[in-house]
């Protein structure tokens, strides 16, 4: 009968373990030395060697002619262990036999000496599913247990284990398996299974099992029920998985906000046979790739996987941001989360190709972050926006200029005797109306285009006004102590929606040259701190004092601050404006 690869290759000694030698060196030197422990628990991912080892283990401290701490795997021991007929080395599921009555029995058992062997030896796989019972009944045991007695516990939670187990077990904590070891091995088992397994092939392989051993030899075991050559293109047909190409061209799109060609892709991809939820994956795999090269830079090419070349990543680096990158991860490791529980997965996965081409959709503080930061890409990069004025209607972008009309003559008085037309009172505070041909400005958010220019009649046209810089303040205003206060309106119309709240609760005062700015907590001045803030509180300042400024930024109450008048200020405001009169 056919047994599968992973079982079939099954490591009998240490030295056969692939890339965990700081373990595996460890306990052969137990066995050899006689220095065992009662308890011993394994940590790590799955597929890493931990049930291995602890039959491995198993065996060679019963093994009737140990060869250096290794079993010799042909005693009667030996022999019975692995083949499972000794009833004193017992393999026990905690998934399954996870209640109390199941390590009670288990308790009351092992205190009776082994019949074949030397030392009863239970190996307790996935112990943190466990319950609390459980593990107080284990608890008793492990703290005072036979002489003849081991117990090797296995798990890949380990933060589910109580603290009094550990405190009572020698802790071996497995590594995730390193590619080329990876590699090594699955040459090595296709060579001795006359299998036909390229190099590009066992690297892909080697890459989807995630340091996981026993995953890459399942994934070549499936691959070579297919038959032919095992090569990349092979692998990724026989997984329904997208390729490194197909995957690339799919973030290209997303990074180009191509909401249309990304879809058309995505369908290709599906009616190919792909996986919605595998190129998912590769495209989070991807978005992490792009995010380590931009925010770690060359200092972080170890941590890349190295699916994709350099001129790859560095041509998809240069389309996106640091936020835009962890924007995709967020997303895409969100939605695969919730897949599994999708009723249709095509349609999860387009809402979320969506949502990477426009982050406007989420509909979060993210999408919210987005937008503004695309008006700001947009503003940076020359783009003029009018004022908005809903009432109005917009004026058409061929429209010529104004002309101001000449002054009319003077109505000449009529006969005394000459009966006057009534006049209609309106109120006070009615305006006047608008004349007939005033030009409403546009709405905002669109471009402002600059009207085609029209000859005119040099007395008839009135000559524009220049911009006046903005004056100085005053001797007297900066005397009561209000230069920060009054400049509070322009640093917050110069700054990002992020950084006005927190220089909107600051003090601060003009002195010699230096604006210091006074915060309440470190985290306050943690957010002003920054250079884009520093040079619109120099720029502003510079401009309004008349000389030039500098800036620092310190934590505690400004000394000698007095508490403001806000009824005060409110006044001062409203003086600025011509419509209303403050007595």
């Amino acid at each position: 009968m056919y047994q599968a690869l992973y079982r079939k290759w099954r490591p009998k000694t240490f030295a056969d373990v692939v890339g965990q030698e700081h373990i595996t060196e460890t306990l052969q030197r137990q066995v050899a030395e006689g220095r065992l422990s009662h308890a011993y628990l394994f940590t790590g991912t799955r597929g890493t060697g931990k049930t291995t080892c602890a039959k491995i283990l198993a065996r060679a401290v019963n093994c009737e002619h140990p060869e250096n701490g290794n079993p010799c795997n042909r005693c009667p021991s030996c022999l019975g262990i692995e083949s499972g007929r000794l009833l004193d080395v017992v393999e026990l599921d905690a998934a399954s036999n996870n209640g109390v009555d199941s390590v009670r029995a288990l308790r009351d058992e092992a205190i009776y000496s082994p019949a074949q062997v030397k030392k009863r030896v239970y190996i307790v796989d996935e112990v943190h599913m466990l319950s609390t019972p459980a593990f107080n009944a284990l608890l008793k045991i492990l703290e005072e247990p036979p002489e003849h007695l081991m117990f090797i516990l296995a798990t890949t939670e380990l933060h589910k284990v109580p603290a009094t187990i550990l405190s009572r077990c020698q802790r071996f904590a497995f590594r995730r398996i390193l590619p080329q070891d990876i590699v090594s091995r699955l040459n090595y088992i296709a060579g001795q299974e006359h299998i036909d397994l390229k190099e590009d092939g066992a690297a892909l392989l080697a890459r989807l099992s995630d340091g996981a051993l026993r995953d890459a030899l399942s994934l070549l075991d499936q691959c070579a029920a297919v038959g032919g050559v095992i090569d990349a293109p092979a692998v990724l047909d026989a997984l329904g998985l997208a390729g490194n190409v197909q995957t690339a061209q799919l973030m290209e799109l997303i990074l180009s906000r191509d909401t249309r060609g990304a879809l058309a892709l995505l369908g290709k991809l599906y009616d190919g046979g792909k996986d919605v939820g595998a190129v998912l994956g590769e495209l989070s795999t991807l978005a992490r790739e792009l995010l380590i090269r931009a925010t770690a830079g060359e200092g972080g090419e170890s941590l890349l996987s190295g699916a994709y070349d350099a001129a790859t990543l560095a041509s998809l680096c240069g389309k996106g941001t640091s936020a835009r990158f962890i924007q995709l991860c967020t997303i895409l490791q969100e939605t695969a989360a919730q897949l599994q529980f999708s009723v249709n997965r095509r349609t999860d996965a387009e809402l979320c190709i969506l949502k990477l081409c426009d982050e406007t959709l989420s509909g979060d503080l993210a999408a919210l972050n987005a937008r503004i930061a695309r008006l700001e890409e947009q503003i940076a990069a020359g783009v003029q926006f009018a004022a908005r004025n809903p009432a109005s209607a917009p004026a058409p972008a061929t429209a010529p200029a104004k002309v101001s009309a000449p002054q009319a003559a003077p109505v000449p008085k009529a006969a005394p005797d000459a009966p006057q037309a009534p006049t209609e009172e309106r109120p006070p505070w009615d305006e006047p109306p608008l004349p007939d041909d005033y030009d409403a400005p546009p709405p905002y958010g669109e471009p402002v285009e600059s009207a085609p220019k029209t000859e005119r009649a040099p007395e008839t046209v009135s000559a524009p006004k220049a911009e006046e810089p903005a004056a100085p303040l005053s001797a007297d205003s900066a005397a009561d102590d209000d230069t920060f206060y009054q400049l509070m309106e322009s640093y917050k119309n110069r700054l990002t929606p992020d950084k006005r709240a927190f220089i909107g609760t600051a003090q601060g005062e003009v002195k010699d040259g230096l604006l210091t700015v006074y915060c309440t907590t470190e985290v306050q001045k943690a957010m002003l701190d920054q250079q884009v803030v520093i040079d619109v509180l120099q720029e502003v300042t510079s401009r309004a004092v008349g000389q030039e400024i500098r800036v620092r930024f310190l934590v505690g109450p400004r000394p000698g601050a007095k508490k403001r008048d806000r009824m005060q200020d409110l006044l001062r405001m409203g003086s600025k404006f011509d419509n209303f009169t403050v007595k």
